[in-house]
Order: C-alpha cells, then sequence, then structure tokens
C-alpha cells in the first residue's frame, strides 16, 4: 500500500479513540496488527479502512468484553456479534445481581441488615405468583424508568401490587398474614423482583421490611433479598380506577378459548366483536373472523381493537377457568379480569378504529396512562 495511503499511530490513535500504547498492545495480541511496519525504524501505520475494527474493539473494552471474546466478536458475521454482545452483558447483569444477594447477606452479617419497619408479612407462593403476573404489565422505557417497576402499597389490610406499560395496567390486592402497624408505599425494581421469586415462592412466609432506598424480603431459612426502590413517581393509578366510566357491554368466556383464538392470530393486532352469546376474534386489517366462542354477554353489540401484546398477557395472567371483559365501547380502556376473583384487574387500550399502526409503533393507541402524577388521566391508561 502507498506511504501516501497510511497513518502514522498518532493519526490513528485519534481517530479511533485509542492510544498509542493499547494500539501496540493490540497489535501484540493479534486483534488489530497494523497495515505495516517500517523495517529500519519499527515505525507501525494503519490503513484507513482500519479505525471501523479499532472503534469497535475500543467499545467491546469499555464494556468489560474479555479480549478473546472481543476477537471472536470482530470476526463474527452480525448475528453471531450481536449474540455473543447480549450473552456477555447477560453475564454482567448476574454477576451485578449475585454480588446485591451476597452483600445483603454481609451486611447482615456485619449488622447492618438489622429489621426494618414492617410493611407486611405475606405467603411466599401467593406473594411470588402475584408479582408475576403484575410484572407482565411492565416495560423498559428509555427515559421511563418507573415503567419498569412495581407500585406497592400497603395498609393495614392489604397489600396493592400494580404495574403499567401506558398501555397496560394490572393491579393486585393481597391480604397479608400479618399486617403493618403503619401504611408504607414505594416502587420496587420490577428486575430485582423477578430475581428473588423463585426463592419467595420456596418461602411459606416473607416478611417485607422497608429498608433505605429500597425493600427488603425476608424468608426464614433463606438469605435476604434486597429490592431497589426507584425515585420517579408512579403513574396515579388511583385516580384512573376511581374515575373509569361503567362499562357498556360485558363478555364472559373460557380464558383457555380466548387464549387459542387470539393465538391462531397471524397478525399483531385483532378485532374482538361481542354479539348475543358469542366474541369473535379476526387479524387486523382484514383477516377472516374466527368461529364464534360462546359467552355469557350484556349490553349492546361492539368491535373493540387490541395489540396482541397488549392483550393476550392480560387474559393470560387471569386467575381461573373464565375470564371477564367490561368493554367501555370501541376506545375506553377495558377491564380483564377473572370471572369469579376479583383481586387481578388489568386495564387494555384499544388501538384506534381503522387501520392499526405498525407493530412497534403506539401511536394509533386510543390513548395512554400518563407517566405525570400530575397530569389527569383522560381517556388513556
Amino acid at each position: 500500500m502507498p506511504p501516501s495511503e497510511l497513518m502514522p499511530i498518532g493519526v490513528f490513535a485519534r481517530r479511533s479513540g485509542l492510544t498509542p500504547s493499547a494500539l501496540r498492545f493490540y497489535a501484540d495480541s493479534g486483534l488489530l496488527p497494523p497495515a505495516e511496519v517500517d523495517p529500519v525504524t519499527g515505525y507501525r501505520y494503519y490503513a484507513a479502512g482500519q479505525v471501523a475494527r479499532a472503534t469497535a474493539l475500543r467499545r467491546l473494552r469499555e464494556i468489560d468484553v474479555p479480549l478473546t471474546t472481543a476477537l471472536t466478536i470482530l470476526d463474527a458475521g452480525p448475528e453471531e456479534a450481536s449474540r455473543l454482545v447480549d450473552e456477555h452483558v447477560a453475564g454482567i447483569l448476574g454477576d451485578a445481581a449475585a454480588a446485591l444477594r451476597k452483600a445483603a447477606v454481609i451486611k447482615s452479617a456485619l449488622g447492618g441488615g438489622a429489621s426494618g419497619p414492617p410493611v407486611a408479612v405475606l405467603k411466599g407462593p401467593v406473594l411470588a405468583d402475584a408479582v408475576e403476573q403484575v410484572l407482565t404489565a411492565t416495560a423498559h422505557e428509555p427515559g421511563l424508568p418507573v415503567l419498569a417497576g412495581l407500585r406497592i402499597e400497603a395498609d393495614g389490610a392489604s397489600v396493592a401490587l400494580t404495574a403499567t406499560d401506558r398501555y397496560r395496567l394490572a393491579h393486585r390486592t393481597l391480604v397479608p398474614v400479618r399486617p403493618a402497624e403503619r401504611a408504607w408505599a414505594g416502587t420496587v425494581d420490577g428486575d430485582d423482583l423477578r430475581a428473588a421469586v423463585s426463592e419467595v415462592r420456596r418461602s411459606p412466609l416473607v416478611r417485607l421490611e422497608a429498608v433505605p432506598h429500597g425493600l427488603r424480603l425476608r424468608m426464614p431459612g433463606r438469605a435476604d433479598r434486597h429490592c431497589r426502590l426507584l425515585s420517579e413517581p408512579f403513574p396515579d393509578h388511583r385516580l384512573l380506577l376511581a374515575s373509569l366510566e361503567p362499562a357498556t357491554t360485558r363478555a364472559t368466556l373460557a380464558k383457555h378459548a380466548l387464549l387459542r383464538a387470539l393465538e391462531e392470530q397471524p397478525g399483531a393486532y385483532v378485532a374482538l366483536r361481542v354479539t348475543g352469546g358469542a366474541v369473535t376474534v379476526r387479524a387486523l386489517p382484514d383477516g377472516p373472523e374466527g368461529a364464534g366462542l360462546p359467552a355469557v354477554t350484556e349490553g349492546p353489540e361492539v368491535t373493540v381493537r387490541f395489540g396482541l401484546t397488549t392483550l393476550h398477557p392480560a387474559v393470560s395472567t387471569v386467575i381461573g377457568p373464565d375470564v371477564m371483559l367490561d368493554l367501555r365501547g370501541g376506545t375506553g380502556p377495558a377491564t380483564v379480569r377473572s370471572a369469579d376473583r376479583g383481586d387481578l384487574t388489568t386495564l387494555a387500550m384499544p388501538v384506534a378504529p381503522g387501520l392499526p399502526p405498525a407493530p412497534d409503533d403506539h401511536s394509533g393507541h386510543s390513548g395512554r396512562f400518563s407517566h405525570d402524577p400530575d397530569h389527569e388521566p383522560e381517556e388513556h391508561l
């Protein structure tokens, strides 16, 4: 290659963001050898086409990817490289979660894990089921970390769990074995709770304790689990629940029949039509209408359109064999709950009439739950 097309190591270092010493190390490691080495002076020269590889290497090292893994990623195709990056990040997150668990044990041994104010004592299997059900309504959205959290509100008689992704809201109320003497409320990191669910499920009783910046789960014979609190205000779900208009149409039908009908639809959006004694499902925008599912119905006929990823989880988490749909016309939030147990309730926003939006675009929804706690919800979750 003509020398005029090469750049000395100092220039290449500035263009790639790597230091000259790092470049020498990566050259000796075989990750990024120079294009040419002057046999007399030993000066190293790099080609412009190597800048992209050097930049990618720098970014991989910034997230602590080992050298051997970095070499594999750089030489792999796009799909395999993405998989390896995801695998590395998952390992980091797993290590961080393990460190949090070990830190709770260490603090307890050092006397820093003294009992905090009790929030409530709950049956472990019941709490685990409730957490899994309600967390289906969470979402990881940039700039809105509170949407990945679970709101816990405890008083002397109950413990309420609530989550929302702004298009769906899940709410379940539990009766504690031993209630707290004072009220407590906080938004708990959903990922921390997910990591604790398996331990919670195997514990007959779980004591919830308020600690600085978190909620501690204490389980007899098991290590404490610490769940972080999120500082962002949670949306005003109580106002939303209290301001819901009465349902205009109600349908009660077999849960598994409705789930099967939803799963058979090929598209990302479905239309539910409630008529006298039946509920039919069809794919949007122009799929054929399926066979009517037997249902007990009340109120006028109505057609409501939903995103499949909004409606299916709401139905799948219903407790018991039957699901009850309370519909508020074609655009109001729909209530999805058990026909015989009302302690788990999910609100699901329909999509607007007409052609649905693209699968990753929520602009066609009739509305959404505002994340601003001072903003009064109107026709949205």
